[in-house]
């Protein structure tokens, strides 16, 4: 099928289902998805994004210029995954504990307010990836529309910028407690040290990069692109001063560049 067609397997899908409860966090996904729930079921599509620690400072400003822009019917709500001693240990399951936390405040949203049905962005490659909130989604019974229609983040991407969405080209943004090797006890001072890095890198002009917490050390990851920017010595001894600043005693730049999911690199293939 071709992308136009997979959109319009995916009205057909969203049509079906009456009306919903869209998890829109305002990455590329669920933003193309939000955005089609509401051309196609206005008012009978929902969008909740859930604000906690482990969400950037920087995409909430953006979620809501995209809610304002297109006339989303639109909730934000607190989740609270870092109250579960499970999430904050950390373990290569956390994803699981969150999603878990997220989909039970959804389902419970979408019974007080009608909906008949939670969805989220999940698509097709997501299934190459090592993914345990897919676990949770399915004890919750939230259904993934884009997978179900076949769509690529690739179809996702060319679709999102036919329709003018300004996501279209957004690298991938999973949330900041991914940002820890499993095992390293996540808490909030963490998290708002690692969104503050990240602002650092954002605030010099950097677009696909990673701030990697290793308790005293962090380790720096861009894009091979980026990557000749951040070894220029006067941005590294800038970079080495403004981490510092944030309390790291050794500021490291990984030469291997960003790679998505690096941190699931010690774990089994077949986890």
């Amino acid at each position: 099928m071709t992308a136009q067609q997979k959109e319009e397997r995916l009205a057909q899908i969203l049509v079906e289902m009456q009306s919903v409860v869209v998890g829109f966090s305002g990455g590329v996904d669920s933003a193309y998805l939000a955005y089609m729930a509401h051309r196609t079921l206005g008012k009978n599509a929902l969008c909740v994004t859930a604000i906690s620690p482990s969400y950037p400072e920087f995409q909430k400003k953006e979620t809501a210029s995209f809610v304002d822009r297109f006339g989303l019917n639109h909730l934000e709500i607190e989740s609270e995954e870092l109250d579960n001693p499970a999430y904050r240990e950390n373990a290569p399951n956390r994803c699981y504990f969150c999603k878990s936390e997220l989909f039970t405040k959804l389902e419970a949203l979408a019974t007080a307010k009608g909906y008949q049905t939670v969805i989220d962005g999940t698509n097709h490659d997501d299934l190459g990836d090592y993914r345990p909130g897919r676990r949770a989604a399915k004890e919750h019974s939230v259904r993934s529309p884009l997978l179900e229609a076949q769509m690529t983040k690739l179809d996702i991407r060319e679709l999102s910028r036919k329709a003018g969405l300004p996501t279209w080209d957004k690298p991938a943004l999973p949330c900041l407690s991914s940002r820890f090797p499993y095992g390293t006890a996540i808490s909030a001072e963490k998290l708002s040290i690692v969104d503050k890095g990240e602002t650092v890198l954002r605030d010099f002009g950097f677009r696909i990069f990673r701030v990697r917490y290793h308790e005293e050390l962090v380790r720096l990851e861009f894009s091979p692109e980026e990557l000749p920017k951040a070894l220029n010595v006067t941005m590294a001894a800038i970079l080495v001063t403004q981490f510092k600043a944030l309390g790291f005693k050794y500021v490291t730049i990984d030469l291997e560049g960003y790679r998505s999911g690096s941190l699931n690199e010690v774990l089994p293939i077949h986890q």
